[in-house]
């Protein structure tokens, strides 16, 4: 137990030394001093309640997604039927009152028909049943309904979604360990430290960004179209700026509802400028499929007008002069530089799947997170000092070992923190101020066990080693079962619950290694250079 070749010693000095150095660039951030350009700099980053920042709460409009889905299976239907060997033609599709129904113009291919849709809708949810209910109603009339399992499942995939796309929004602005949590069925939870344009972020997170190209009808008629008329197979879309070049005064543009390209196959999307009028523009690029489908559209289509769809809205209609070929193209309209840097942030990052809306918003102030830092390193300060007291005059050297491997502790578990870059939270000072406490815990159940060991009439060196032998099997038992609770704590709790756990279990482990490793070295070297007759503890 008390045996340390020189390996060893160096091995324990350099991983002690190494770690704690790494706090270095967090002490020197906190004091206001500055740190070297030349060497690393990792810090433990601030959360919400001490940096300052935003949190907001967002909220899912669940009846989109069930209209999504319909509109997605009704252009699947339509493709698997005309595709059909041989094609089963229908007639026009309704998908009122939540549920999609048309008519077979052959009653023959009731059964074909049938057998290409449950093909289609074969996919089972994770409880095993059918996201969609068919049935055949007056001889050759489909209808499917969506079930409530498959609906739900759908609603609990486009919320993990929307999570991903306003991670991906939120990291390419720049900022540093975002807590992004799904509250129950419909929200998201989203806190940004640090953050001093919360109107930026807003207005990023809350963009749907979902991109269409469609097809203008050339054929409705503008009167037509303000009294809201369109040929069959068409819909409005109104202009997102009435004023437009190409709106010709009418607000709505009419557009074929099916056979666009979605903004889903994105490989890149950047801010620019027009070579021709300078003005910022958006510029994106296809992945290989989408530019096919983009070529294809283009070169059927020359001399004939696309409308260019954001978020439901025509930003502009430009003509067809030619094939675009080369799977890229350009978005104009009325952008700021922010406006379209923010929108190539948004189509870079994805649409999300469903629109979110802003219920709650709360910013905290970095005057507050700088009280509250404050506050912590007061109470961290005292109670350290206090301890540091008592083991001092309590048991004397060894009490300076456990004094020095305290301060060990500290710097370890913020180096620690640092390396990983883990997020420190006013929980976690707390957690830190409870480290320090427990943290003397395992050199008080040791130097106990050496008084008794030294009244049974031990020699010292056999007091010493069976006090830490004997001391290290309860130190473990405790450490494994608080370690057990910090991981359920992480493992189930959110923000400043985690925040907790996160500084506990760290805590643990350098504890651990300060107060049991390290002061058995020192107390060993010790033992050997004074050998001394009498153990004062």
């Amino acid at each position: 137990m008390l045996e340390f070749p020189t390996w060893k010693k160096l091995w324990y000095w350099g991983l002690t030394l190494v770690i704690a150095a790494a706090a270095l660039p967090s002490l020197f951030s906190v004091s206001g001093l500055p740190w070297p350009s030349a060497l690393p700099d990792p810090e433990v980053n601030l959360g919400l309640d001490l940096a300052g920042g935003s949190h907001i709460l967002l909220e899912a409009d669940k009846s989109q997604v069930a209209q999504q889905r319909l509109e997605n299976m009704e252009e699947s239907v339509r493709g698997r039927l005309r595709l059909a060997n041989p094609r089963i033609a229908i007639g026009d599709i309704s998908s009122s009152n939540g549920r999609l129904s048309f008519m077979l113009k052959d009653p023959t291919q009731v059964d074909a028909a049938r057998d290409e849709i449950l093909a289609l809708t074969s996919g089972a949810g994770l409880t095993g049943q059918r996201d969609w209910d068919i049935k055949v109603e007056d001889g050759n009339r489909f209808v499917l309904t969506p079930t409530r399992e498959g609906l739900d499942q759908a609603v609990s995939d486009a919320m993990d979604s929307a999570i991903e796309v306003v991670r991906k929004r939120i990291d390419a602005l720049g900022t540093r360990e975002p807590t992004i949590i799904r509250q129950g069925e419909e929200r998201i939870v989203v806190q940004v430290p640090g953050l001093d344009d919360p109107d930026a972020l807003k207005s990023l997170i809350g963009q749907t960004a979902k991109l269409e190209f469609k097809l203008v009808d050339e054929t409705a008629a503008p009167n037509d179209i303000q009294q809201g008329i369109v040929p069959p197979g068409d819909e409005l879309v109104p202009w997102a700026d009435p004023n437009s070049p190409g709106s010709g005064g009418v607000p709505m543009l009419a557009v074929k509802r099916l056979g666009g390209i979605k903004g889903d196959q994105l490989t890149n999307a950047k801010q620019g400028f027009d070579p021709k009028t300078n003005a910022p523009v958006v510029s994106i690029t296809f992945d290989q499929t989408g530019g096919a489908k983009f070529a294809k559209l283009t070169s059927e289509n020359v001399n004939k007008r696309f409308a260019i769809i954001l978020d439901g809205k025509v930003l502009s209609a430009p003509n067809i002069n030619e094939p675009i070929l080369g799977g890229s193209a350009q978005i104009s309209g009325s952008f700021s530089v922010q406006s379209a840097t923010q929108l190539a942030i948004a189509l870079r990052s994805g649409a999300l799947p469903v629109d979110l809306t802003v219920v709650e918003e709360r910013t905290v102030g970095p005057d507050l997170g700088a009280d509250s830092i404050k506050k912590g390193l007061i109470a961290m300060g005292v109670g350290s000092l206090l301890v540091v007291l008592l083991m001092i005059v309590t048991y004397g050297r060894f009490g300076i070992y456990a004094t020095i491997a305290l301060i060990f502790n500290v710097l370890m578990i913020l180096g620690v923190m640092a390396v990983m870059g883990t997020t420190l939270t006013l929980p976690g000072i707390a957690g830190f101020v409870l480290t320090i406490g427990a943290a003397v815990d395992a050199n008080v159940l040791i130097y106990e066990r050496m008084r008794e060991e030294r009244k049974k009439g031990r020699r010292v060196l056999a007091a010493v080693e069976n006090g830490y032998k004997e001391a290290s099997r309860a130190i473990y038992d405790a450490n494994v079962t608080n370690a057990i609770a910090g991981a359920l704590l992480f493992a189930f709790g959110s923000g400043p619950v985690r925040g907790f756990a996160v500084v506990l279990i760290i805590g643990l482990f350098t504890s651990v290694f300060t107060g049991v490793t390290l002061t058995r070295m020192w107390v060993a070297s010790w033992l050997r250079k004074a050998r001394p007759t009498e153990l004062h503890v």
